[in-house]
């Protein structure tokens, strides 16, 4: 078991699979940093491998907003606060990750497309050290954001692909209004 391991996402929004990412993770240290990527615009670049990650509608819930939500599903799965730190994580500056997280502790991943490629060579240039949860192919990676969001978007049923705590903080928030007005 590791000590600390940092995991990194831009949770847009929280979905079941994001859930059972986070546990994987946990599962394998005793301290779980949980960078949220994309924090901020300035902190939000474009990547030539995926350039939809940084537009405004793949990026509707602010950094507070999917902290508070990831809080409480990792709350409802039975992960006491203790034991989980979650943190802005620019994750296309590598030179600031220092000043956001543990560089001494592991980095765990999934990859399911180039991004997760290009996010293993980051780390491994950086020589932080890894831990790949699973690499799968795209089309088995499962959930994900993009369908989470068109369905609010087409307000179609959503709410079975996410946690409890995802569903209660974007009702409350109206984010399917706030994605319409963001196409």
């Amino acid at each position: 078991m590791y000590d600390i391991g940092v995991i990194h996402g831009r949770f847009q929004v929280p979905h079941n699979d994001h859930l059972r990412y986070l546990l994987a993770g946990k599962a394998l240290c005793r301290h779980l940093v949980v960078g949220v990527t994309n924090p901020d615009p300035s902190l939000t670049s474009e990547v030539a491998v995926d350039r939809n990650r940084s537009s405004a509608q793949a990026n509707p819930l602010t950094f507070y907003e999917r902290l508070v939500i990831l809080r409480d599903i990792l709350l409802e799965a039975g992960v006491s606060q203790p034991e989980t730190t979650i943190v802005p994580l620019p994750i296309t500056h590598p030179d600031l990750y220092r000043h956001y997280v543990p560089l001494d502790a592991v980095f765990l991943l999934s990859i399911c497309d180039d991004w997760g490629l290009h996010k293993l060579s980051q780390f491994q240039a950086l020589s932080l050290r890894t831990h790949v949860l699973w690499d799968v192919p795209p089309d088995q990676k499962g959930i994900s954001g993009t369908e989470v969001r068109q369905a609010m978007i087409d307000d179609r049923p959503w709410e079975h692909l996410t946690p409890a705590a995802t569903v209660r903080h974007c009702r409350a928030w109206n984010i399917a209004e706030r994605l319409r007005g963001l196409e």
